[in-house]
């Protein structure tokens, strides 16, 4: 079973998040920024024109690839059951508690026989450094040997600059979105987990992200 284990980790190419920032075995950083969506039906024709407009012209700004991912999940409504139980032990009035009894076997019954779905929208935003320019590539033989504080040091300086060209590109991301209209945060560690955690559990369905919850690292 153990090794069953440690060769399905051998295919998974990501070795920490570290600062709401994943970084790759191969010394690649991403970042997962949570945008919201908008409902092109509900605008005018121009309004539907201009918007994609826009979209397209931020496309085309764009001198980096990214990756954007919409993720689908069937509603977890087991949380907001729980809230409104906790309701009913604290009401005092007897008809509210029966009317609160009655919606919520109402709202249990109707999401068993339908299937209501949550989409997320990430926008995966890549940096690959060139593995000339990498400190820990050229020198990580001779600070093992020499220091291994001055390795660490070497290791910490690296991921700081990676992470700021990283960090140019997040805000190039950012600001193009909010040209189009839509509202975008970068996940911190917890929510950058938390999605990596659902791409590999598929059939688990706790846990939420919201545009409330994540935090720029």
């Amino acid at each position: 079973m153990a090794l069953s284990a440690k060769a399905t980790q051998e295919f998974v190419p990501i070795k920490e998040v570290r600062d709401g920032i994943v970084v790759l075995k191969d010394g690649g950083l991403r970042a997962i920024v949570l945008a919201n969506s908008t409902n092109l039906s509900l605008k005018s024709a121009d309004e539907q024109k201009a918007t994609i407009m826009q979209f397209q012209s931020f496309l085309n700004t764009i001198d980096f690839p990214i990756q954007i991912v919409v993720q689908s999940r069937r509603l977890d409504i087991r949380p907001y059951l729980l809230l409104l139980e906790n309701r009913i032990k604290v009401q005092n009035e007897p008809l509210l508690k029966v009317q609160t009894k009655e919606y919520m076997e109402f709202i249990r019954n109707f999401t068993e026989t339908t299937n209501i779905m949550t989409k997320s929208f990430f926008v995966v935003v890549p940096y690959t450094p060139n593995k000339l320019a990498s400190t820990g590539g050229i020198f990580s033989n001779f600070f093992n040997k020499k220091n291994k504080a001055m390795e660490k040091e070497a290791q910490k300086q690296d991921f700081e600059e990676k992470r700021s060209q990283l960090d140019q590109r997040i805000g190039i991301i950012e600001q193009g979105l909010a040209r189009c209209g839509l509202k975008s945060v970068e996940l911190g560690t917890e929510e950058v987990v938390e999605v990596y955690y659902k791409v590999f559990n598929p059939g688990e369905v706790e846990g939420k992200i919201d545009l409330g919850q994540g935090q720029s690292a």
